[in-house]
């Protein structure tokens, strides 16, 4: 989840493709330009898969989305999405694009991803992984602190837990029919927007 005003988190989920939407490469046609060459499905341990990368603010809103062939590995896109978050102000001024904090899994847990949000100025609560551990233990002195980590703030990465599970109500994100990347990506916004628009009917 990510938000502009509190805790943030990012996560990752894999999403089959049926077998309509694992046809596109037969016959390529006329494609739009933004649409990448794979269509954003590869192979993983689950088959032809596209994986969706989200980043949601404190109430389970999305904020941010990615899509990406099943077997990219999450790390490798948290800046990207990241980048992505844009929060309009109430007053004059450019959109707000640095969260106070992101919280995500040991999925993301690289010293990459550290670096760059300690250089934007931003708080996180990643675990470490357990090789990381060793790694920092069999260094000695020369490995340096244990990266901070408040089990009680990470708790409330459930959150960007439930937002999954609300966009998964929609039958279309829980299993890809569509052929394209911007086709589907272009139905998760649409989710999206139709998840901000309830809980803005239970208030801000």
């Amino acid at each position: 989840m990510v938000h502009g005003h509190g805790p943030s988190g990012v996560r990752s989920a894999a999403r089959s493709g049926s077998s309509r939407a694992g046809t596109v490469g037969a016959s390529e046609g006329k494609r739009r330009p933004d649409e990448p060459d794979d269509h954003a499905l590869g192979r993983s341990r689950g088959g032809l898969t596209t994986k969706i990368h989200l980043a949601c603010d404190g109430k389970g809103r999305p904020f941010a989305l990615l899509i990406t062939p099943g077997q990219r590995h999450d790390s490798t896109c948290a800046q990207t999405l990241l980048d992505r978050i844009g929060v309009p102000r109430t007053g004059p001024g450019r959109p707000r694009r640095r969260p106070d904090r992101v919280i995500a899994d040991k999925a993301y847990s690289s010293r990459g991803l550290r670096s760059y949000l300690r250089k934007r100025g931003i708080a996180c609560t990643i675990p470490e992984k357990n090789d990381q551990q060793r790694h920092r233990h069999n260094r000695g002195r020369r490995g340096g602190r244990p990266p901070a980590f408040d089990r009680h703030v990470y708790r409330r990465r459930n959150v960007v837990e439930r937002c999954f599970t609300q966009l998964k109500g929609f039958r279309g994100i829980a299993t890809r029919y569509d052929k394209t990347a911007t086709s589907y990506e272009a139905a998760l916004s649409l989710a999206s927007l139709l998840l901000w628009a309830r809980s803005l009917e239970d208030g801000p």
